[in-house]
């Protein structure tokens, strides 16, 4: 089985599944919370794999900036997608959609507001930061 099979074999009951040869990453948070978690850890996600429940722009560019090998999605807006495939990172997903909403269901996701007018992972990453500290 590939990195990728074995995180989309694991995502069941998580929100985000990393996989790389015989290392896991979980996590239950929502959002880019996990990803943006992992970098303030200084975590090397080089070459690894990951599944996500829904990926937007903003957690593409963040894949981006972390190396990642290869990403499922069971949902993968557009820009998302277009980002990915800009960066040739293989993608895979169940859903492609237009965009990605709020959780109220009412907007486009503020993370995905923030970084619509940036393809680079470092400006998004610190655009995405200023954000999630400006919200609380």
């Amino acid at each position: 089985m590939t990195d990728l099979q074995f995180a989309k074999q694991n995502l069941e009951g998580h929100t985000i599944s990393l996989y790389k040869g015989n290392a896991c990453f979980l996590s239950e948070k929502r959002g880019i919370a996990p990803m943006m978690g992992f970098i303030a850890d200084g975590i090397d996600l080089s070459g690894w794999c990951v599944a996500d429940i829904v990926v937007g722009k903003a957690a593409a560019l963040l894949f981006v900036k972390c190396g990642i090998a290869g990403v499922y999605a069971k949902t993968l807006s557009e820009s998302g997608k277009k980002v990915l495939e800009k960066y040739n990172i293989p993608c895979e997903y169940e859903t492609l959609t237009e965009r990605i909403i709020n959780r109220a269901g009412t907007d486009t996701c503020p993370m995905e507001k923030t970084v619509f007018d940036t393809d680079d992972p470092e400006e998004a990453y610190v655009l995405l930061k200023n954000k999630l500290q400006s919200i609380g």
